[in-house]
C-alpha cells in the first residue's frame, strides 16, 4: 500500500466515514458540511377560559389563521417563482386544511364548549387529525400527516407570537439534515445555500420529496439514524439517484461524488435542446411522450418539458385539497381550464381513485382491514355512481376543443367495464337530453393489478386503450409494500413475473388494435424505458422533468436493438439479469446519460 493509500485510510477512520442507505426522493450529487435542523418543542400552554373569554379567545384564533393564511400565500408565491414543476399547488392542501370547515367547527367547539385556550385547542384539534392520517394504510395519505402538523404548529407560533423556525439564510452552502422536514419549512430553505437534504423519515410520496424535485434539490430519505449519528460541520456526500449518503466521505468518494456531479450537469445540459423535439428512434418508431400531473398548477410543466400532452391527471387530488366530495361545477371548471392549457392536445382524466382508507369520513366510508384490496378505486364508483356520474359530466362537458378520454382505476374484470361504459352513456344521453351536445368520448383500462393483465385480451374487447399503472402492478404482483424500508428492496419492476403480465397486456392490445401507454415509473426511467419501446408500447407517460432523458434515450436507440433488449429480458431469471442489459445498452447508445440514472 503507497503513502496515499496510508493516508486515506487512516482520514477515513479518524473522521468515521459512514455509508447510509434510505430512499432516493430526488435525484442528484451534492458535498457539503452538514447542517442539522431540530425544530424546537412548542410549549404549548394549557388553561381553562371562562365563559366570559371565549368570544375573545376564538377572535384569536381567527386572527392566527388569518396570518397563517397570510404567510401560506406567501410561501406559496416563493415556490411558484422558484419552481418549474408547478409544485407550488402543495400549498393549496395546506390553505385548504386551514380553511377546513370541520376542522374550524371543531376548534370552536373545544374554545367555546370545552373552555380549552386557542393554543390548546388548536393543538388537540391537529394531533386528531394527525392520529386518524397516521392510522391510513395508504402510504401518500400518511404522508398527509405531516401537512395537518405543519399548518397546526404555524397557527400555535402565530398564537404565541414566534417567528419562523427555520433562518432565511446560512453563511455557506449546506445540506440539511433533520428528522423530517415539514412542506413549508422545506420551501423557506434558501436554495442557493441548502445544496442537499437528508432525513430520517419521508419517502417519494413526501411533499418534501416532490417540493425537492421541483427545486432540483438531491435528497435522501428514510435513513432512520443519520441525525443520531451526524455533527454539525461533518462532510456529508449525498447521492439521491441511489439513495445513498456518505458521512466524512474519504479523498476516493469525494472524488467520484464530484465527477457524478460534474457528468449530471453536463448531461442535462445537453438535453435542454430537446423540448420540442419528437421522441423517435434512429429507424423511424415514433413514441409520444406524456406528463403525469396531480393538479391543475402542473399544467405549465407540460409545455417546459416538451411532453406532447398529459396522458396521466390523477383528480382524485381534488378530493385531498378541498377535504370532501368535489361537485360537477367546480370539476368541470378544473377539466376545462386543462383542456384549454392543452390547446387540442391529449388529455387523460384518471376516474377518482378513491379509497376507504383514503377518505375516511369524507364520502361514507367505514375503516377496512385491508384498504388496499377493499372498496377503492373502480370499486368505489360503481358503488357511488351518483359520484361517478357527475365526474363523467364533468368530464364530457369540459372536453370541447379538446382531446380527452377517461381512464378507469383498479380494473379487475369485464363486469366493471361494461357497467362504467352503461354510466357513460347514460350521463352523455343526460347530457344531451339537457340540450348540452358531446361527441362520444375514448374510455380505457389500468392495467394495475394481476388479474386485469391476465385477462388483458378479454378487457380489450370493451375499451379503446390500455395504460398500464407499473407501480402497483409490481406491488400486486410481488406482495411489496415499496414505502417499507424493510422489504422496498424487493420491489422490482423488472421482476420476470411483472415483465410477462406487460407483455401479455402489449401483445393483447396489438391484437386488438388498442393502443397500450405505460404510466408508472418504469415509463420516468430511460433503463426501462428502452426496455418498454422493445417490448412495443405505444406511449410512455411519465413526471414531466423525466421527458428530456428518456426522449434522448429514445433517439439514440434503435427499435431492433430495443427489441434485442427486451427479448434478452424477457428470458432472464432476474431483476438483476435486465437491468444489466439495460444499463449495457444505455452505455453504448448514450453514456452521456448514465449519470441522470
Amino acid at each position: 500500500m503507497n503513502n496515499s493509500d496510508d493516508r486515506e485510510q487512516v482520514d477515513a477512520i479518524w473522521r468515521k466515514t459512514t455509508v447510509l442507505d434510505g430512499i432516493g426522493g430526488s435525484p442528484g450529487v451534492a458535498v457539503a458540511p452538514v447542517l442539522i435542523v431540530r425544530p424546537p418543542v412548542l410549549d404549548v400552554p394549557e388553561r381553562r377560559i371562562a365563559v366570559s373569554e371565549t368570544e375573545t379567545e376564538w377572535q384569536r384564533f381567527e386572527e392566527a389563521r388569518a396570518r397563517t393564511r397570510q404567510q401560506l400565500q406567501q410561501l406559496r408565491t416563493r415556490l411558484d417563482a422558484r419552481a418549474r414543476s408547478g409544485e407550488a399547488g402543495i400549498l393549496d392542501a395546506h390553505l385548504m386544511v386551514l380553511d377546513d370547515d370541520v376542522m374550524s367547527a371543531r376548534v370552536r367547539t373545544e374554545i367555546v364548549e370545552n373552555q380549552h385556550n386557542a393554543e390548546r385547542a388548536v393543538r388537540d384539534v391537529a394531533n386528531h387529525f394527525v392520529k386518524q392520517f397516521l392510522q391510513l394504510e395508504d402510504p401518500y395519505m400518511k404522508e398527509r400527516a405531516d401537512d395537518i402538523s405543519d399548518v397546526g404548529r404555524r397557527m400555535i407560533r402565530n398564537l404565541l407570537g414566534i417567528t419562523d423556525e427555520l433562518p432565511e439564510s446560512w453563511e455557506t452552502p449546506c445540506i440539511i439534515v433533520a428528522e423530517n422536514l415539514t412542506p413549508s419549512e422545506t420551501i423557506a430553505l434558501p436554495r442557493e445555500k441548502v445544496l442537499g437534504f437528508a432525513l430520517d423519515r419521508g419517502s417519494t410520496t413526501s411533499h418534501a420529496a416532490l417540493i425537492a424535485r421541483a427545486l432540483e434539490i438531491p435528497a435522501v430519505f428514510g435513513l432512520r439514524r443519520i441525525t443520531s449519528i451526524a455533527n454539525p460541520g461533518d462532510t456529508l456526500g449525498i447521492d439521491g439517484s441511489r439513495g445513498m449518503v456518505i458521512l466524512n466521505p474519504g479523498p476516493r468518494e469525494l472524488k467520484r461524488l464530484n465527477g457524478i456531479a460534474a457528468a449530471r450537469a453536463d448531461a442535462q445540459r445537453g438535453l435542454e435542446h430537446l423540448r420540442n423535439e419528437p421522441a423517435v428512434t434512429p429507424d423511424g418508431r415514433r413514441i409520444p411522450l406524456y406528463a403525469n400531473i396531480e393538479n391543475i398548477n402542473e399544467m405549465s410543466t407540460v409545455d417546459a418539458y416538451g411532453a406532447e400532452g398529459v396522458g396521466l391527471f390523477r383528480t382524485e387530488y381534488l378530493w385531498l385539497a378541498s377535504g370532501c366530495a368535489v361537485g360537477e361545477e367546480q370539476q368541470t371548471a378544473v377539466y376545462a381550464a386543462a383542456v384549454r392549457a392543452l390547446r387540442g392536445r391529449p388529455l387523460v382524466i384518471r376516474a377518482f381513485d378513491l379509497g376507504g382508507d383514503k377518505f375516511l369520513g369524507n364520502v361514507g366510508l367505514s375503516s377496512e382491514a385491508n384498504p388496499f384490496l377493499g372498496m377503492r378505486s373502480i370499486r368505489y364508483l360503481l358503488r357511488h355512481p351518483e359520484v361517478f356520474k357527475a365526474q363523467l359530466r364533468a368530464i364530457l362537458r369540459a372536453r370541447a376543443g379538446g382531446e380527452v378520454s377517461v381512464l378507469l382505476p383498479m380494473i379487475s374484470d369485464v363486469a366493471e367495464l361494461r357497467r362504467s361504459r352503461e354510466l357513460l352513456e347514460d350521463s352523455l344521453h343526460d347530457l344531451t337530453t339537457e340540450g348540452i351536445v358531446c361527441p362520444p368520448i375514448k374510455l380505457g383500462a389500468m392495467i394495475e393489478i394481476p388479474s386485469a393483465a391476465l385477462s388483458a385480451d378479454l378487457l380489450a374487447e370493451e375499451v379503446d386503450f390500455f395504460s398500464i399503472g407499473t407501480n402497483d402492478l409490481t406491488q400486486y404482483t410481488l406482495a411489496v409494500d415499496r414505502i417499507n424500508e424493510h422489504v422496498a428492496h424487493l420491489y422490482q419492476p423488472a421482476h420476470p413475473a411483472v415483465l410477462r403480465l406487460i407483455a401479455f397486456t402489449i401483445e393483447a392490445g396489438r391484437r386488438h388494435n388498442r393502443p397500450v401507454c405505460v404510466c408508472g415509473e418504469m415509463a420516468s426511467d430511460p433503463l426501462t424505458a428502452l426496455l418498454l419501446v422493445g417490448m412495443g408500447v405505444d406511449e410512455l407517460s411519465m413526471a414531466p422533468a423525466s421527458i428530456p432523458v428518456v426522449k434522448d434515450a429514445i433517439r439514440k436507440t434503435t427499435l431492433e436493438q430495443a427489441r434485442a433488449l427486451a427479448e434478452e429480458a424477457l428470458a432472464s431469471r432476474s431483476s438483476a439479469e435486465t437491468i444489466k442489459s439495460c444499463r449495457e445498452l444505455l452505455s453504448q447508445v448514450a453514456p452521456e446519460l448514465l449519470p441522470l440514472v
